[in-house]
């Protein structure tokens, strides 16, 4: 897979979900949603973590940098779609451990997994509401215990990947960070509508529905002022 650095970023361009899930059961590793926000507010720390795994293109700005870095036959590739394709061609023999979400999201989303994959092998799950480092290394430990095949964190970055770093270096496995995928998956927030994925306006949709996040839209405005008019990425 061709990859390129964007703001120190790896970011790796992706045909299709097969591509990227072949590579996963063959070599083990963390899947990290790469956006323009994730890029344009990279650290040490951050860059570190993404560059020694997968960085797939999951928000349109990851898209276009890939593209004007001359990477031009790649794919979208949405993290809440991801995690359930990988489940649609492994239920029947992989095995799936699942963290995030709050209490009464986690559940209701292990019963919906369930009953839409009856063939799926689920060998733990929890909330994502991890108080103490107690808390976390028995987490740690069920997941090197119990030794599943897939992992999926759902609890926003930077945490979900601090945490899937901890998990892999002691249980290597395929791990996805799905920040709010789980509340996307039981109808918690709603679907962004076809026409605006289609056309790389899930961002403006997001935008129109969670006005609160006008930080994270300011960075998005940014990241594009640099990607197109300087040449820092």
């Amino acid at each position: 897979m061709n990859n390129v650095l964007i703001n120190g970023v790896r970011t790796y361009g992706i045909n299709s979900f097969e591509e990227i899930i072949n590579y996963a059961i063959k070599t083990p590793t963390i899947l990290i949603a790469i956006n323009a926000e994730k890029i344009f507010n990279a650290t040490d720390d951050t860059r570190k973590i993404i560059n020694n795994n997968i960085g797939y293109p999951d928000g349109i700005g990851a898209v276009y940098a890939l593209r004007k870095k001359g990477v031009p036959q790649i794919k979208r590739i949405p993290g809440c779609d991801l995690w359930l394709e990988i489940i649609k061609k492994h239920e029947k023999n992989k095995s799936f451990y699942f963290v995030g979400a709050k209490p009464d999201i986690i559940e209701k989303t292990i019963s919906k997994i369930k009953t839409d994959f009856p063939s799926i092998t689920i060998l733990g799950y929890r909330d994502g509401y991890i108080k103490s480092d107690h808390e976390k290394d028995e987490l740690i430990a069920d997941i090197v215990k119990k030794k599943p095949d897939v992992v999926f964190v759902a609890m926003g970055s930077p945490r979900q990947e601090l945490l899937m770093t901890e998990m892999f270096e002691k249980h290597k496995a395929i791990y996805q960070g799905l920040g709010g995928s789980f509340d996307l998956f039981v109808g918690m927030v709603k679907e962004t509508p076809r026409f605006f994925q289609d056309n790389g306006l899930h961002w403006l949709y997001r935008a129109i529905q969670q006005p609160f996040r006008i930080k994270r839209h300011k960075a998005l405005f940014l990241f594009f002022f640099n990607l197109f008019f300087t040449n820092k990425y």
